[in-house]
C-alpha cells in the first residue's frame, strides 16, 4: 500500500483529532481524560508546529504526527537547542501494521536533518511497546535523562536519534 506522509491541511484537522483520540484512548489512564481534549486540537498544534499526515493513494488518512521545530513552542518537551521533537503520533486502528508508523517516523527523520537539527527527540508511555519497536529500528535509543512525570501517574520514557 502506497503511503504518502505530507503536510496536514487545516480541513483535515477534525479528522486528525478524531484519530488520535482513537489511538490514544486505550493506552491512557483513566486519570488523564483530559489529555484527549488537548490532542484533538490539531488547530491550536498547528499555530506553532508542523502537523503531518499519512494518507492512501486515494488520499484516506491513515495516520499523523506533531512535529516539533525545536524548543521554545507550547508543544516541545525535551527538546533543547539543536534538536526537534515529535509528538501525538497516532495510526487509525484500522491501518495499524501497514507501515503508517514507520512512514511518519521516517518523515520526522528526514525533516529533522534538512532543518540541520543534530537530534531527534520524543517521549512515549511505557505502553507503546509497538511504537517503541519503531523508533528503536530507526537507531533511537533510551534516553532516561529525558523522562518526564507531566502528572503524578505517568512517567514518560525519553529517546533520542542523533542525526
Amino acid at each position: 500500500m502506497p503511503i504518502e506522509v505530507r503536510e496536514a491541511q487545516p480541513d483535515e484537522y477534525g479528522a486528525i483529532g478524531d484519530l488520535t483520540v482513537a489511538a490514544y484512548a486505550d493506552v491512557l489512564p483513566a486519570e488523564d481524560a483530559e489529555y484527549l481534549d488537548e490532542i484533538r486540537d490539531v488547530a491550536r498544534r498547528a499555530e506553532s508546529c508542523t502537523i503531518l499526515a499519512a494518507v492512501d493513494d486515494g488520499g484516506a488518512l491513515l495516520g499523523a504526527v506533531t512535529y516539533v521545530p525545536g524548543p521554545g513552542t507550547p508543544y516541545s518537551e525535551s527538546e533543547a537547542e539543536g534538536e526537534a521533537g515529535f509528538r501525538m503520533l497516532a495510526v487509525s486502528p484500522t491501518a495499524q501494521g501497514r507501515g503508517v508508523g514507520r512512514a511518519l517516523v521516517g518523515s520526522c527523520v528526514a525533516r529533522a536533518r534538512a532543518q540541520g537539527a543534530r537530534r531527534l527527540v520524543l517521549l512515549t508511555l511505557p505502553s507503546m511497546a509497538r511504537a517503541r519497536r519503531i523508533y528503536e529500528s530507526f537507531g533511537f535509543r533510551r534516553a532516561p535523562r529525558r523522562d518526564w512525570m507531566p502528572v503524578p501517574y505517568i512517567t514518560l520514557r525519553g529517546y533520542e536519534l542523533d542525526l
